[in-house]
């Protein structure tokens, strides 16, 4: 009796080193298997198309859309980073689980553990509460994509171009060069200047007794003739055209020219915009809104 006891003892004994083995291996191969699961779902994910209709512009949502184009790089992006995460938390919940089995196979007792485990995560959470409130805060901001790196951003503390999206802070450089880092969960509002398309604005001003209709057919000539040259082509999504007179006052017309470009292409296109309408318009004589005195030739009109 005493024999069988003891045989029985060692068997027992000897299986636990397979046991623990088994859970080991069976532990890495669920890891192995979410991890290629959630690597193919960011594929997926990550070559989507744009729908069609984002812009109501053909052009430009081909270009966004296109496997080079600006949305396939931040949904790439987001996925890859969503993915990232739900692979260390994959990995850490698999592994813990896995940690507790191997303990119990060697005869510890988990309802301590556990308990002991539970009151040391509400101590932590309690004292970590803002890093919680600034981790949830980042997944759902990535979850949303409320913006991105390179987005020209409004965060009410701060204004300037993404440098860094993390899970706690968010970091922005401002037109003076300044680096900030602002904690995700104290966002409050995001105002984004740039996802997707950028918006060009110019008002364009010329004397008030200047051919209106002239001055816009030369305007809208000159922003086609811009959109179609090839430097110019992929950075403008709406080639810019008038849309109206703005202002009208005693010295001068103002005309607002509006179009969109590719996100922070708005201010170069502006810029060429104005060199050439001012070189046309010298050419052309139409003169600039200000009070011309008896004898004083035309002068060139600003822009």
């Amino acid at each position: 009796m005493s024999l069988a006891l003891t045989w029985e003892r060692f068997t027992a004994l000897a299986d636990v080193p397979a046991h623990i083995a088994f859970l080991i291996v069976l532990g890495v191969a669920v890891r192995f298997a979410l991890a290629r699961l959630i690597d193919r779902v960011v594929g997926t994910t990550a070559g989507l198309p744009r729908p069609k209709n984002f812009l109501g512009s053909q052009k430009a949502a081909a270009l966004l859309a296109s496997p080079g184009g600006l949305y396939h790089e931040r949904r790439a992006q987001r996925a890859h980073a969503l993915g990232s995460l739900f692979k260390s938390i994959s990995t850490a919940v698999i592994f813990g689980v896995t940690f507790l089995m191997v303990l119990e196979q060697l005869g510890y007792n988990l309802a301590p553990i556990i308990a002991s485990a539970g009151v040391v995560g509400v101590a932590i959470g309690f004292g970590a509460q803002n890093l919680v409130k600034d981790f949830i805060s980042g997944v759902f901001m990535l979850l949303e994509d409320q913006y991105g790196v390179g987005d020209v951003i409004d965060m009410g503390q701060a204004t300037g171009t993404v440098e860094g999206i993390g899970l706690r802070v968010t970091r922005l450089r401002d037109g003076d060069g300044v680096l900030w880092h602002v904690r995700n969960g104290e966002i409050v509002r995001v105002g984004n200047k740039s996802q997707g398309w950028s918006s060009l604005v110019l008002d364009v001003s010329v004397a008030y007794d200047e051919d209106v209709a002239q001055v816009e057919e030369l305007i809208n000539e000159t922003a086609r003739t811009l959109s179609d040259e090839d430097e110019f082509r992929d950075r403008i999504l709406e080639a810019p055209h008038v849309v109206g007179i703005e202002e009208v006052n005693g010295a001068a017309l103002t005309l607002r020219v509006i179009g969109k470009t590719r996100p922070n292409e708005h201010f170069g296109v502006q810029r060429e915009l104005r060199l050439r309408l001012k070189a046309l318009f010298d050419a052309k004589g139409i003169r600039v809104p200000a009070p011309i005195w008896p004898g004083q030739p035309g002068q060139a009109a600003g822009v």
